[in-house]
């Protein structure tokens, strides 16, 4: 994952809502998993090894915000187990194989959950973030984003 997909994403999830944060959450994973397959390529296991782990991460992460009361939750773990397990197949046997499936699973569910996504008209999970402006000033090449009040007073209120 690059400098700026992580600037985009923590951009995001400050101003996501919960349905919105699982959606980011799916990003996250396909970007790892498709870092893992780019370094099967390149023959560099200890960058696939931490791509992998980063994924399975993701994945504990959505295992965690499966409510199993309702359907389809218990599935969605079911599913979730599998993915683990198949992480870990591919990396113990070397095969990119299971990776490519655990991508595509989950590209999926992305896609499910980002139609979705707009219904849910709840507020961002995280108040009093940073406003960050875009377009303000430019670069040589590039938009140069500003934030502004950069006090204490910032994140999440409980």
């Amino acid at each position: 994952m690059t400098r700026e997909n992580i600037q985009q994403f923590t951009f995001r999830i400050s101003r996501a809502n919960s349905t919105e944060l699982v959606v980011i959450l799916y990003e996250m994973l396909i970007c790892y998993l498709e870092d893992a397959e780019q370094a099967w390529e390149g023959e560099t296991p200890d960058e696939r090894a931490e791509a992998l782990r980063k994924a399975r991460g993701c994945i504990n992460e959505l295992m965690q915000s499966v409510d199993s009361r309702y359907e389809p939750g218990s599935s969605l773990l079911q599913l979730y187990i599998y993915s683990l397990k198949q992480l870990a197949h591919a990396q113990r046997e070397g095969d990119k194989e299971p990776v490519k499936q655990v991508r595509q699973m989950m590209q999926s569910l992305h896609d499910a959950y980002a139609q979705i996504a707009p219904l849910n008209t709840k507020g961002p999970v995280m108040n009093n973030s940073q406003t960050v402006y875009a377009g303000l000033t430019y670069g040589r090449n590039d938009l140069t984003e500003n934030m502004a009040d950069q006090g204490a007073n910032r994140g999440m209120r409980v």
